[in-house]
């Protein structure tokens, strides 16, 4: 039985295919397009997919799309009717696109698929929708190493769902409880990305790296205005302070009133007070994840959690979720916004629908590390490197591990392809800048001249799963790098009374411990596990950098630069290492230093870049 499951036209559009149940391929749609979030049909994905697997669109048994578009429609509706005649405007807008193109979505979804289909009138007949939270729940579910399990979903909106939670047992999902729209912790934390200068659905994640450079004085005023929490973690906005229901914006004027000041320009320089406003909405959604946990332990009985929706990415969160020790056992899908909804709902139609029994895994899970894209093999890497007039060297794995391995211990930055590209937003060691995690520079480097972005930016170690527990204040595998922990407290290096005075950005080049490039200010770091049967030919680097320095950890940051999804082919990856200043990359076994790569082109990249 060959499953295909499809999620687009919001943001993040993505395919996958399943056979009989196993996950084949997920990938998203900007790795081919080279547009960040895009939200377009993913057509190349879907190909991907297809190809990769030796099928064509005739051999797929069932197509299934993430979620139900009538039902988001209705939402519109009512919305308008709620507020109106207050929010005719973004009514009128939102109406006309979705009379254009969503409302008539199946029709185009079909028109779609039938273009790369030699057999057209089957399409119609193999085409389902899953709904939107159910597919979230089934890609944090099915995939998971657990016979049954709690499931939360949190993100900015499904049809009407922004919170959600139920339990699976076997091959079976129940969705118990939903706190619908316009009520949304999601949209929350998005009108404060929003009101502090960022970019809704992409800067979230700046949001969360920025809190720790600030006190959550503003705590007392979200609560006090904005929010209503309750014991069990429910909640209600004040609907008054914010305008997405009625604008075409995040927040309104009563909202500006409240905290001051209009929302802050983007790139323009970040005050101590958006780092004040960052640690507050950190605080609330910890504290509403925490509560809403407890509840549904106690409702559910369940020892295990499933998490997944955008909330989910909330690495921080997640951390101090695990710490209070109210389910023994976490598990959090890596593509766990809307990407991943197109898995989930593939998994929805073997399971739910199909009936198929289902094995629960031995080992971590059933994504196969989300190693689950492209990858390309000796030759069509040489022969792309050859028509780019790259210079390199082809060696042996050992001579690469040996090589690479020196190079990070003498300060280099790398570019690191290799294998299977990752589904979803982060990179895990295939497509990854790497550095040493020892280097007091190496972060500043990384982030100014290589990845062109904000300094305050954090990175992430990569550590050999057996050392874990040596380093980091955590018994927990993170594979997928979504929870985050302290240095454990004999790594750490205090501050002294001078430094313990410093107020926000200024803390950024205090070395926090022996580890500094990925230590936080709060000593925290996001963590990313490393496992020899996932990904054997990274656990082998960090292995030989390890018997080299005695670290067994690396920095680990996405293959990109700002603005840009990761890299994908080798073409992208030998752009992205012309255009910055990274210092070696490395492709397969293909091993090339910038200083060896021809001037000229290196300039015609630069130029590019700078294009860009």
């Amino acid at each position: 039985m060959i499953i295909l499951g499809v999620s687009a036209y919001y943001h993040d559009s993505a395919a996958c295919l399943i056979k009989d149940g196993e996950i084949v391929n997920a990938v998203q749609e900007e790795r081919f397009s080279r547009i960040k979030h895009d939200s377009k049909f993913p057509i190349k994905s879907i190909l991907f997919c297809l190809k990769n697997s030796n099928y064509s669109i005739d051999n797929v048994d069932y197509i299934v799309f993430y979620d139900k578009p009538f039902i988001k429609f209705e939402r519109l509706l009512e919305t308008y009717l709620a507020f109106a005649p207050k929010g005719f405007v973004q009514f009128y807008k939102s109406f006309q696109i979705w009379i254009k193109e969503k409302l008539f979505q199946k029709r185009m979804l079909i028109e779609e698929l039938e273009k790369i289909s030699k057999n057209k009138s089957t399409i119609k007949s193999k085409l389902l929708f899953s709904e939107h939270h159910l597919s979230h729940a089934a890609s944090a579910f099915f995939p998971s190493p657990f016979e049954e399990s709690a499931i939360l979903t949190m993100d900015a909106v499904g049809e009407w769902a922004t919170t959600s939670f139920g339990i699976g047992k076997g091959n079976y999902i129940e969705i118990d409880k939903e706190i619908n729209f316009p009520h949304s912790l999601g949209l929350l934390y998005s009108a404060m990305t929003y009101y502090t200068g960022f970019k809704v659905n992409s800067g979230e994640y700046k949001v969360m790296g920025l809190a720790p450079y600030g006190q959550a004085r503003f705590s007392k005023i979200i609560k006090d205005n904005l929010i209503q929490i309750n014991d069990d973690g429910s909640f209600r906005l004040n609907m008054e302070y914010f305008n997405y229901c009625h604008g075409l914006t995040m927040t309104s004027k009563k909202f500006e009133n409240l905290f001051g000041s209009p929302p802050r320009k983007a790139e323009t320089l970040i005050t101590q007070r958006e780092m004040d406003l960052a640690a507050s909405i950190q605080e609330i959604t910890e504290e509403i994840v925490i509560k809403i946990s407890r509840y549904i332990a106690k409702q559910t009985k369940q020892k295990n959690i499933c998490l997944a929706g955008g909330v989910a990415l909330n690495c921080v969160a997640n951390g101090k979720l695990l710490k209070e020790n109210i389910f023994k056992n976490i598990w959090i899908q890596p593509a766990a916004g809307d990407a991943g909804g197109a898995l989930g709902a593939a998994l929805n139609i073997h399971y739910l629908m199909l009936k198929n029994k289902r094995k629960v895994p031995n080992k971590l899970d059933l994504m196969k590390g989300s190693y689950l894209g492209p990858d390309f093999n000796h030759d069509q890497i040489t022969n792309s490197l050859k028509k780019l007039d790259a210079n390199f060297m082809i060696l042996k794995e050992e001579e690469i591990l040996e090589k690479v391995s020196k190079d990070l211990s003498k300060g280099k930055a790398i570019g690191w392809h290799q294998g299977k590209m990752e589904f979803g937003p982060r990179a895990l060691g295939a497509r990854s800048i790497l550095g040493d995690p020892r280097s007091p520079t190496i972060q500043k480097i990384l982030n100014l001249k290589i990845k062109y972005r904000e300094s305050f930016r954090p990175f992430a170690p990569s550590i050999l799963e057996e050392d874990l527990q040596e380093w980091f204040d955590l018994n927990h595998n993170s594979p997928y790098m979504l929870m985050v922990a302290e240095i454990v407290k004999n790594k750490q290096l205090k501050m002294n009374e001078k430094q313990k005075k410093l107020f926000g950005i200024d803390k950024l080049n205090i070395a926090r411990s022996n580890i500094p490039a990925v230590t936080h200010v709060d000593y925290s770091a996001r963590i990313q596990t490393v496992h020899k049967d996932t990904n054997p030919k990274y656990y082998k680097l960090i292995k030989k950098f390890k018997d080299l320095t005695g670290c067994p950890i690396l920095v680990n940051t996405s293959f990109n630069i700002r603005g840009e999804p990761i890299v994908l082919t080798p073409e992208d990856a030998y752009k992205c290492f012309m255009g910055t200043e990274l210092d070696i990359l490395v492709i397969g076994n293909c091993y090339m230093e910038k200083i060896n790569q021809n001037k000229k082109t290196n300039s015609n990249y630069q130029q590019l870049y700078e294009l860009d």
